[in-house]
């Protein structure tokens, strides 16, 4: 079908029209009269009229249409259904929906899109200032080295220690980094297994109990009268959950402490809790507790070695369960930490 503009569709209903009076005249002046003649006369010119019309409507709205369709569609809308929905007595509410539709779908990816992009830059900035203290440490340690202090007893080891955890902590960046990369992108997938939630919780109690008391703080791990509550989960990533976790609560903890474990059974869920009663973190910060890089206590984070990922982490393994994470804390007087998981008989 051709495209036609409006004032075309008025130039062809006027001499349409035209052509109408003249054919009147002619019926009239060379036909006798009879009322049965203009009867058939009428009958003619109103099927006429409404056939040229329709027609140069519909051709009309084709040209409209089309151009609207060629914009809000990726791929081309075939001719003849462009056609046929033309045809149909609700065109143009069909299209006016389409065309509302997507100004909502693009506004909506317009958005998402400078969500994503303020993210990037946010995140390659995080990453850079992550970095960069551990490089700008081990240059100057190595500087310090060359420039005489390999020979001096008294500073060398200690500056390649200091280098050493400095790279250390890089690693650990960068490990974190990889591991959060593949959970967002379902390359790392979960292989999920029947084991003892219970002997799992004792495992990361068991290895992070020298911090616990190096820190000052006392672990807790209050259980059910069972000693053995399966859950299906991935045993590798939950024990990561777990770590960090019970990590955060002691980094954050107070001397003399404590940090409560506690499995609770909920239907076909059973609910960890990991609460601790440290220094806890503001309401305002909470929204944001498990974004990249994202610290309530900047300095003292960095100097424990934490690479700001760790609840990040946390929160996509738990989501690849298709479970829970929630916390709750109070300024001052520490935090609370649950998931679920499902039971396994």
């Amino acid at each position: 079908m051709k495209l036609i503009s409006s004032n075309r569709v008025n130039i062809y209903l006027s001499i349409f029209v035209i052509a109408l009076i003249v054919l009147q005249y002619c019926f009239i002046a060379f036909l006798p009269y009879n009322v049965w003649y203009l009867f058939l006369f009428a009958a003619i010119v109103g099927a006429s009229v409404y056939a040229m019309s329709k027609y140069l409507v519909n051709r009309f709205l084709y040209s409209k249409i089309r151009m609207l369709y060629k914009t809000i569609h990726d791929t081309q809308v075939i001719d003849k259904e462009l056609s046929n929905k033309v045809q149909n007595t609700d065109a143009l509410e069909k299209v006016e929906k389409e065309v509302q539709e997507w100004s909502e779908t693009r506004g909506s990816l317009v958005s998402q899109l400078k969500k994503q992009e303020k993210y990037r830059k946010e995140f390659i900035g995080n990453v850079s200032h992550e970095l960069k203290t551990p490089i700008f440490n081990i240059q100057g340690y190595i500087l310090t080295l060359l420039d005489g202090g390999l020979e001096d007893k008294s500073i060398n080891r200690a500056y390649l220690e200091r280098t050493e955890k400095s790279i250390n902590r890089m690693i650990t960046i960068v490990k974190d980094l990889e591991v959060i990369s593949k959970l967002e992108s379902g390359e790392l997938k979960l292989i999920f297994e029947r084991f003892n939630i219970i002997d799992l919780i004792n495992e990361v109690l068991e290895m992070q109990e020298m911090r616990a008391k190096k820190q000052g703080v006392k672990l807790i791990f209050s259980q059910e009268d069972s000693n053995s509550i399966f859950v299906y989960a991935d045993k590798k990533e939950i024990f990561q959950v777990l770590n960090n976790l019970i990590v955060n609560s002691i980094k954050y903890g107070k001397d003399k402490g404590t940090t409560h474990i506690e499995v609770m059974s909920m239907d076909k869920n059973i609910l960890i809790e990991v609460r601790d009663n440290g220094i806890g973190i503001e309401a305002d910060n909470l929204p944001r507790i498990f974004e990249r890089f994202y610290r309530v206590d900047k300095s003292r984070s960095r100097n424990m070695g934490g690479s700001g990922l760790g609840l990040a982490i946390v929160k996509h393994i738990i989501d690849g369960h298709n479970q829970n994470i929630n916390v709750s804390s109070n300024y001052g007087e520490g935090s609370s930490f649950t998931f679920t998981l499902n039971k396994s008989k």
